[in-house]
């Protein structure tokens, strides 16, 4: 008997865990070493779809032949080598063979895409037949337009047949984006996925960045109602019937529970407060209103229990609750996973957590459960094969990018919070919190030039509501068709944690130093990542110990609260002195006079609240006594909500004329929900805040009528200290030369807000009588509009006037010298 065997026979071994019977817990299970094996085949497939996706078809088929010729290869060598190595060559050649299906999947898309008849349409009017693949949405809006700008609707279909003008007619089967403007907008916005239509439309290339996905643009321009030639499949409809039952039961909640319950049950964020989606982007909570993997774990735990257990004798979940078998468990699983992908919608988090919910289903069905961890990996093969598209898609990336990070780095970061008495609870969600968002910042930072100061403390806090609004939110949802008094009741319910998710969004994201601004792009990507890790490197480095902890705290407190004098130190802005700020609000107007301390007189608040609540925070501003809104456009009220964030605010006055009236409903709205008084101007009227602040009303005129909404503007003649400033808001040269008749007492001024965002149109007498110093213009960069115009810009350079730009220079503030008015701009000195 060899000294193995009879060691055996002293220690037998229990068959089910591999453990030693005589061990102290024979039933125990041993954790089983990580399983890598799919991570290289699933990243080879992910890299060569995204570099096929970009290439020609002559380097696809070389590239897959190829890897194709060296997996052949390394597999006849293999089988002569040692096992080890052996295993290690096999496992390179399944990596090479993946990757060369992922370069055929992609180059067979991207050749059905150029394939005829597309690359022959481009400018010519077709008859499409086409069936929508995703719901119709609003298209973003344009850098600088206006907010209440009509925007066409667009939607990605599958084209079926192409009948060319005055040719043939091609059966094709090819993703095609259409671009929709329609007087009745909401008819093309209710059509389901999988709708038909015919559609006469102008054919056009994809952009640059979309050729990889769709083989055309099909523009349908003055487009009345749809034409519908095949209703929507009856799965569709019934999804539709749930979405809308929870919007429904959603609609009659207080504050921002009612749009932002839909988003976080099923990623509906169509009714989101532009200010509220800014706030969860800013907060890094963004995962929540787009339905990602721990909406799907929530909704299926209810049923199975954690996946963990699900194959245990100890096994929750309702399905064990009612003695429901293992296998039917895991049928009922996956029905409940296709159910939630169809109300849901396949976005690609919607689509990797599906897949990864089915592999680990098939696997608790088989009797297979080893680790999530291959699961992702075989998803995001499956994926891929499926939907090359996929690779290029940053939100996938992220989604696959936050959901390693919690099957990988945040285990081994809550152990080590444990190992140092923290409590369990809170150790895992700030390991999940910091591993997702540590992993997920350089990839957020290629496309937004910022990072999130507390994203890991906001989505501690939101963390403890999100499986209560989820699995209410689903109740809800799933008992609308039958009682829409019980889905309302449910609704309620869910209210209440939504609520407290978008407070956090909201209070995070107020705080001055919520988000630090950092390089755009993969070289600020990169630089992010070399930083994070020299801080994780740096903090494995500290002393052990409750003082090192506590002042990284601190110094992340400091950073966060920002403390009003630690800003203009280290930043200079604002200015020591200041008397007047441009704030840089985009293609809009929102200025600023200081009254004295905290306080100061408000004229217009930009186009988004967003944009001027952080200029009113960087300057301190708590206190408006007065806000003057110049006219009804959305570019000067449409970020009322920003003004009265946080802040006092004790009047609203604006123009007579109530053009645009939606913009005018909105301001009266809004106004009367925080309890600010609103009242029209009359001229000559007049006021002071401060011992250095006083204004006086010069327009619009008693009478307005006939006055447009642009001639009919509050202009302002102010002194704040030593200066006199001119804000005549976007008056047109009519009313400007009717002002300048009215009041012939009216002379020189130091600073002169130039009149609608230094458009070309400016009455030259004016200007002359003005002859000011200093002259802003308040203008977006790369604005649709022109602004300002070189003609503009000539007649006050010739004038020997000083112009600074919010488009160039950013913010610009204005102090008070005995040379004069000086002006310091944000992005610089002038």
């Amino acid at each position: 008997m060899s000294r193995s065997e009879a060691a055996a026979r002293r220690h037998p071994v229990h068959a089910a865990t591999g453990g030693r019977l005589g061990a102290s817990h024979p039933h125990a299970r041993r954790a089983a070493p990580t399983d890598l094996r799919l991570i290289g085949p699933a990243c080879a497939a992910w890299a060569a779809a995204a570099l096929a996706l970009g290439a020609g078809g002559r380097a696809t088929a070389l590239g897959v032949a190829g890897c194709c010729l060296l997996a052949c290869a390394l597999l006849w060598r293999g089988r002569r080598a040692r096992r080890r190595r052996g295993s290690l060559t096999a496992a390179v050649a399944l990596a090479l063979l993946c990757a060369a299906a992922g370069g055929s999947v992609a180059g067979l898309h991207v050749a059905t895409l150029r394939a005829a008849p597309w690359p022959a349409l481009a400018g010519r009017s077709v008859t499409v037949e086409a069936e929508l693949t995703e719901d119709p949405r609003r298209a973003a809006a344009r850098p600088g337009a206006a907010a209440d700008e009509q925007r066409p609707v667009l939607f990605a279909a599958e084209a079926t047949r192409v009948h060319v003008e005055g040719g043939a007619e091609h059966a094709v089967r090819a993703p095609v984006l259409v671009v929709v403007r329609a007087e009745r907008a909401a008819d093309w916005l209710e059509l389901l996925p999988s709708t038909r239509l015919r559609l006469t439309a102008l054919a056009d290339r994809p952009m640059p960045g979309r050729a990889a996905e769709f083989a055309a643009v099909l523009r349908v321009s003055e487009a009345g109602e749809p034409a519908v030639v095949g209703g929507p499949s009856a799965a569709q409809r019934a999804a539709a019937g749930l979405r809308d039952g929870l919007r429904e039961a959603a609609a009659g909640l207080p504050g921002d529970a009612a749009a932002l319950l839909p988003a976080l049950v099923i990623g509906d964020d169509a009714a989101l407060a532009p200010d509220l989606e800014e706030a969860v982007a800013a907060t890094g909570l963004t995962h929540l209103i787009v339905v990602s993997g721990s909406q799907v774990a929530i909704v299926l735990g209810v049923l199975v229990g954690r996946l963990g257990t699900a194959s245990l004798a100890e096994r929750g979940g309702l399905a064990a609750r009612l003695g429901i078998p293992l296998r039917l468990t895991a049928v009922l699983g996956g029905g409940l996973v296709l159910g939630f992908v169809l109300v849901c919608r396949p976005d690609p988090s919607v689509l990797r957590a599906a897949a990864c919910a089915g592999i680990a289903l098939l696997a608790l069905a088989t009797g297979r459960t080893r680790s999530l961890l291959p699961a992702l990996a075989g998803a995001v093969l499956l994926l891929i094969l499926h939907e090359p598209t996929l690779s290029r898609s940053f939100g996938f990336l992220l989604s696959v990018l936050a959901t390693g990070a919690l099957l990988t780095v945040a285990p081994r970061w809550s152990a080590a919070l444990r190992a140092r008495r923290t409590p369990a609870a809170l150790a895992e969600g700030l390991a999940a919190s910091a591993a997702a968002h540590v992993v997920c910042a350089p990839v957020i930072t290629v496309f937004a030039a910022s990072t999130s100061l507390v994203a890991i403390p906001c989505n501690l806090l939101a963390g403890v509501a999100v499986a209560p609004v989820t699995v209410l939110g689903w109740a809800a949802l799933a008992v609308a068709p039958l009682s829409a008094a019980a889905a309302g009741a449910l609704a309620w319910l869910a209210s209440w944690p939504a609520r407290w998710i978008a407070w956090v969004a909201r209070t995070g994201a107020r705080l001055p130093g919520a988000e630090l601004g950092w390089p755009a792009g993969w070289w600020g990507a990169a630089l992010l990542a070399a930083v994070t890790l020299a801080a994780l490197v740096l903090a494995r480095r500290l002393p052990r110990g409750p003082w090192p902890a506590a002042l990284c705290a601190l110094l992340l407190l400091v950073a966060v609260v920002r403390p009003a004098p630690l800003p203009r130190v280290l930043t200079g802005w604002p200015p020591p002195g200041w008397r007047l700020v441009a704030c840089d609000v985009g293609q809009g107007d929102a200025l600023v006079l200081a009254a004295g301390g905290d306080s100061a007189l408000v004229v217009d608040a930009g186009p988004e609240p967003a944009a001027v609540d952080r200029c009113l925070r960087d300057l301190g501003v708590t206190h408006v006594p007065l806000l003057v809104l110049s006219h009804f456009h959305a570019d000067h009220v449409a970020g009322l909500p920003g003004v009265l964030a946080g802040r006092r605010v004790d009047a609203v006055w604006t123009t007579t004329v109530r053009e645009e009236r939606e913009q005018a409903e909105f301001v009266d709205r809004t106004a009367t929900e925080a309890g600010v008084p609103v009242s029209p101007v009359v001229p000559g009227q007049a006021g002071t805040a401060g011992p250095d602040l006083a204004w006086r009303v010069l327009w619009p005129p008693g009478d307005p009528a006939g006055l447009a909404a642009n001639d009919a503007s509050v202009t302002l003649l102010a002194r704040v200290g030593e200066l006199t400033v001119f804000l005549p808001g976007d008056l047109e040269p009519p009313a400007q030369q009717a002002l300048l008749a009215a009041h012939p007492e009216l002379t020189a001024v130091d600073v002169l807000k130039v009149a609608h965002h230094g458009s070309a149109y400016q009455h030259q007498p004016l200007l002359d009588r003005l002859s000011p110093d200093l002259a802003l213009v308040s203008a977006g960069a790369d604005n649709s509009y022109g602004h300002p115009a070189p003609r503009t810009l000539t007649a006050l350079a010739a004038a020997g006037v000083t112009v600074l730009r919010t488009d160039l220079h950013g913010a610009v503030a204005v102090a008070d010298t005995p040379e004069g008015p000086r002006a310091t701009a944000r992005r610089g000195l002038s």
